[in-house]
């Protein structure tokens, strides 16, 4: 049986069974309350990075609204397609570039806040002027980056995770959330 859903409009405060399901149009949303609250917290970053790989998709667009640079740094779990590590390995550097520069981290939800913080000391070691971090999600009770757009208890489908190509060029829905979607 399929678990409850709620949408942006919904709200769920209790359980961690609920399913956010979003659309294209309710992230790109979500990425613009992200970038107006960062502009109108008086933080002017001079560069935005999002960390690959699905921050570099709010990432660009913060950037783009705060008509800023934007670069990227891969910090993840996986190897290819498997989950295979515990902890997130940084697998490309910090941008050169964050030399000096007030810096935007941004990544698509913060769960535990392990990716944010290697993120924030990686721009650390390459002594950026001020490192400021944010998420389009946050989970309750979780460390939360200096911004976020929304919080929830509930897991989370993203418009690009709810449905893979197979093996037979088909797209079908992702087998993660087969009976879920």
């Amino acid at each position: 049986m399929p678990l409850p859903r709620y949408t942006a409009g919904g709200s769920s405060t209790s359980s961690g069974d609920r399913i956010f399901e979003l659309s294209w149009e309710v992230f790109g949303e979500l990425c613009r309350a992200l970038a107006l609250k960062v502009a109108q917290s008086g933080y002017q970053p001079d560069l935005v990075v999002g960390i690959a790989k699905a921050g570099v998709i709010p990432g660009a667009v913060v950037a783009a609204m705060l008509r800023c640079e934007f670069y990227s740094m891969k910090i993840s779990r996986r190897a290819g397609a498997e989950q295979v590590r515990s902890r997130p390995t940084i697998l490309s550097a910090a941008p050169a570039q964050a030399l000096g520069q007030r810096v935007l981290i941004v990544d698509e939800i913060c769960t535990t806040g392990t990716t944010i913080r290697m993120a924030l000391n990686a721009l650390r070691n390459v002594r950026a002027a001020d490192v400021q971090s944010a998420s389009v999600f946050v989970k309750v009770g979780k460390f939360h980056p200096d911004f976020y757009a929304l919080e929830t208890e509930g897991k989370v489908i993203f418009p690009w995770d709810r449905q893979v190509v197979n093996e037979y060029g088909d797209v079908v829905v992702n087998p993660m959330y087969e009976g879920l979607i």
